[in-house]
């Protein structure tokens, strides 16, 4: 019977699992800099040397979402060193924190078909008539 999960896919979970904890709990008393933050995701490389850890900040300033990264970048081989004493792996992986743009951009989509939509009942009202009467009439 074949395994569902790869091994880089269950050490991926693992990571995820143990990087939230720790930014929640041990890194926050370090850092106070550092604001809300969410690991949405965690790739491994195949041969688990790598990983590639994806950020979400819950703010909207692109200078602060700059700096909480770099914070997480300068504090890495700290963030590893508690990582390795939660894993029972023979090496860590070396950690590269990414932002995660999904949500802002998933955001800025919604933002635009909103905006789409409010434009165009506009331009139907001007016209006289609804959006609700054309699309009863499909």
């Amino acid at each position: 019977m074949a395994r569902e999960f790869s091994r880089t896919d269950r050490v991926g979970q693992q990571i995820h699992k143990e990087i939230a904890s720790i930014l929640q709990n041990e890194f926050k008393n370090r850092d106070p800099r550092l604001g809300m933050v969410t690991v949405s995701a965690v790739e491994v490389s195949r041969d688990l040397a790598y990983t590639k850890i994806y950020v979400t900040f819950f703010e909207n300033d692109e200078e602060v979402m700059d700096n909480y990264l770099s914070i997480l970048e300068e504090n890495k081989g700290y963030i590893r060193t508690l990582l390795a004493n939660r894993m029972r792996m023979r090496a860590v992986p070396a950690i590269k924190f990414v932002r995660d743009g999904s949500l802002s951009e998933g955001i800025r989509i919604s933002n635009l078909v909103d905006e789409t939509l409010n434009k165009d009942k506009e331009r139907a009202r001007n016209a006289g008539r609804s959006l609700d009467e054309d699309e009863q009439e499909d």
